[in-house]
């Protein structure tokens, strides 16, 4: 294997976690011990803040801070969404991208993201290999939504699904305090792969859930579902909980959010969800004349790093160091995966690396056989997959009782001409 010398670069990308940073601290902190690596950057704000060359010097950063990226959530780096359109379309980016690899002699470069960014990751590595720059590139994965292809689970969704099960626990205490009716419709994150609003189901496996779930995997239409909630109301006195994914659809493929609004788009092309519960809520009231409370968990099932599961973290952490370990052994134009144990008798994950490419823009969908016919939940499969990456806690330490977050320097790096 050839020796390769030179400066490891970092950048996040995409939606936030309240894990990704611990990924950030399993690159850095182990990019730090070794010998052939020259430098460690953090990039601001991902591929922009390489585009405008702001790069933050971690070896000025203090250990101590850098451990507390395991427990503080968001982007510490500031994170992006940007698309890096097909170099055949427009090599601006590729050409400017190069130019800074080699003035700051970047040989290792690690992004932290999900589909996209390891669409983004292909393209870099493809770009530096055919231009002759010898750049070892390693996706390190994340998102909420669970939806890479081939890794088991993706580190931010374990934290993310605790979230979800643990507060539709406490709505259900909520909502079932009166003798009135109360119709209650939680809208979670999820645009077409529906693991986070599945994770419902682990409330219910505690007897503390949802009645009634839809997913983006199954055609959603709007009359059945009135049908369901009329027919849930009577049987229990008219106490509903229901959990729905932000990105359901009708049969022709329609986002049902769009019923009450127009869709904008990101960068990328994706729809800008939101509103749903409140559209279904209003429908459930004209329908039923029952008491109904929307209720959206917006972006705080994604930073609640107070209910961040032990695995989650030590795992996101795990990502970040196999990624470095994994470019000093001489790999490139890959991404970490995580391959469940299943000859284990209890949980075990083995880390491993798959060809980006077969995981850029592919999504993992949650098997429809795991999904219920009658939409009260999931199946006991979905519950034995879910159940081990949430266990655990890792909380910030407090100070005056509240959590002490990172405070990092942030000191950009300037080469001399």
């Amino acid at each position: 294997m050839k020796v390769l010398k030179g400066a490891c670069l970092f950048g996040q990308s995409g939606g936030p976690t309240s894990v990704i940073n611990a990924s950030a601290a399993g690159v850095f902190i182990e990019a730090l011990s070794q010998e052939n690596i020259t430098a460690v950057y953090g990039a601001e704000h991902g591929i922009k803040g390489i585009l405008n060359e702001r790069f933050f010097d971690i070896s000025r950063e203090d250990r101590e801070e850098l451990e507390l990226l395991k427990t503080t959530p968001s982007s510490s780096l500031g994170s992006v969404r940007y698309k890096l359109k097909s170099e055949d379309v427009d090599e601006t980016d590729y050409i400017k991208l190069l130019e800074v690899f080699k003035k700051y002699n970047i040989r290792y470069f690690f992004y932290n993201g999900g589909n996209d960014s390891m669409d983004t990751c292909n393209k870099i590595s493809k770009y530096m290999q055919k231009s002759g720059h010898e750049c070892r590139v390693i996706g390190v994965p994340k998102t909420i939504d669970n939806d890479l292809a081939i890794t088991d689970h993706c580190p931010g969704y374990g934290s993310a699904a605790k979230y979800v099960a643990t507060t539709l626990m406490e709505l259900y205490l909520d909502t079932h305090v009166y003798d009135t009716g109360l119709i209650t419709v939680v809208e979670i994150m999820g645009r077409n792969a529906g693991w986070l609003t599945a994770a419902s189901q682990l409330a219910k496996y505690k007897n503390l859930g949802p009645d009634l779930v839809y997913l983006p995997e199954k055609a959603f239409d709007l009359d059945q579902f009135i049908k369901d909630v009329k027919r849930v109301a009577k049987m229990k006195k008219d106490k509903v909980i229901i959990a729905v994914s932000e990105g359901i659809k009708d049969k022709s493929g329609k986002y049902i959010s769009e019923y009450a609004s127009t869709v904008t788009r990101d960068s990328f092309g994706h729809a800008q969800l939101g509103g749903l519960a409140n559209f279904l809520a209003n429908e459930i009231n004209r329908a039923t004349n029952i008491k109904v409370r929307p209720i959206e968990f917006s972006l705080m099932q994604r930073c609640g790093a107070h209910l961040a599961s032990a695995t989650d973290v030590e795992e996101a952490f795990m990502a970040g160091v196999m990624a470095v370990r994994s470019a000093i052994n001489g790999e490139t134009d890959k991404m970490v995966i995580f391959r469940r144990d299943e000859k284990s008798n209890k949980y075990k994950i083995n880390y491993d690396l798959i060809d980006v490419n077969l995981v850029a823009n592919a999504e993992k969908k949650v098997p429809l056989e795991w999904i219920k016919d009658d939409n009260s939940g999931l199946t006991q499969e979905f519950v034995d997959y879910a159940l081990p990456l949430i266990q655990g806690d890792f909380k910030a330490p407090l100070v005056d009782g509240l959590p002490r977050f990172v405070k990092l320097k942030k000191e950009l790096v300037t080469i001399k001409q």
